[in-house]
């Protein structure tokens, strides 16, 4: 296993054995000396053409508790800004010495064009690339909701869970990057939004599909995952106002009251609090928004050991 792009790249066994490894991970992050040194001396590069926080500094610090080296590279203030091609980005940093990158792009593809390319040899990790795929992202989530129900079951995956998916599914890729890991780990996923949201491929993709959030809570789901509203990606006739969005696919606190108490609230951030979840609900007993910020520093440290710490050894 070299790259990591998609979801699809894994299979149940793969997907189940980077989440057990992220565990053992967890664990390393609990410790005084919160180090291992499983890539010391490897050089890593996060090439970020698009902001991010909890991504880009999660895949971070993740290398350096690797004991790797990190480059950060932002696209404002590069050479990018003058013309630079990706391609000649990407061959001037692995001439640096740079031995895989981390990469979040607005195109669709982006990650897999470096990988496939006969100019690159470095190993890939799609941290986003346009509103297709976040592997990262989908399998932070299925540790967190995992580790959550350890006791719903005996096994080690998903069997018998129920994912509500609410919001902007059409620009979404950790909708469809979780629905495609879910699915492989046994859990029921249904998407939820307007519309003009639900894309085509929602229904090759999810269970079950829903454009009323009341109807779809009132039918009982063990998680509720709500989603930003990326209005970079869209022109104003894909939502109703703001107000309306709140009132008819926000999670306020009148609606949160109506789910179960053992029902658990996530969200991959960043949030517009008050707009797709009220505050009240984030910051609940029932929210597992911070739980997933610390796993997604456990599970990026799984997927870069994968990659480079084993890579050649046939696992």
């Amino acid at each position: 296993m070299k790259h990591l792009l998609s979801i699809e790249d894994l299979s149940l066994k793969d997907s189940l054995e980077l989440l057990s490894l992220a565990n053992e991970m967890r664990k390393t992050n609990l410790k005084e000396v919160k180090r291992l040194p499983a890539l010391s001396g490897r050089l890593l590069a996060n090439l970020f053409f698009e902001d991010s926080t909890r991504t880009r500094i999660s895949f971070e610090i993740a290398a350096k508790r690797l004991s790797a080296d990190v480059v950060n590279f932002s696209a404002k203030g590069s050479s990018i800004s003058k013309g630079e091609s990706l391609k000649d980005t990407v061959l001037t940093l692995e001439a640096m010495g740079v031995e895989a990158f981390i990469v979040r792009h607005s195109s669709s593809g982006a990650a897999r064009t470096i990988a496939d390319a006969s100019w690159s040899s470095a190993s890939v990790i799609n941290a986003g690339d346009g509103t297709h795929e976040h592997p990262t992202q989908a399998l932070l989530d299925s540790l967190t909701i995992r580790n959550a129900l350890k006791d719903f079951s005996s096994t080690e995956d998903l069997q018998g869970v129920r994912v509500l998916i609410v919001g902007d599914i059409l620009h979404s890729r950790v909708a469809r990057s979780n629905a495609l890991l879910l699915r492989k780990l046994g859990a029921t996923v249904a998407f939820c939004g307007p519309s003009t949201l639900l894309p085509d491929f929602a229904r090759h993709t999810a269970d079950e599909i829903y454009s009323d959030l009341d109807a779809a809570l009132e039918i009982g789901f063990d998680v509720v995952m709500m989603l930003r509203i990326q209005q970079e990606r869209m022109n104003s006739g894909f939502t109703p106002n703001q107000v309306e969005y709140s009132e008819r696919f926000g999670l306020t606190q009148k609606r949160f009251e109506r789910l179960g108490k053992r029902t658990l609230i996530m969200h991959p951030g960043p949030m517009n609090r008050g707009l797709e979840i009220a505050s009240t609900v984030a910051d609940s007993s029932q929210s597992l928004i911070t739980e997933q910020v610390t796993n997604g520093v456990a599970i990026r440290m799984a997927v870069l050991y994968r990659l480079l710490a084993q890579e050649g050894t046939g696992k």
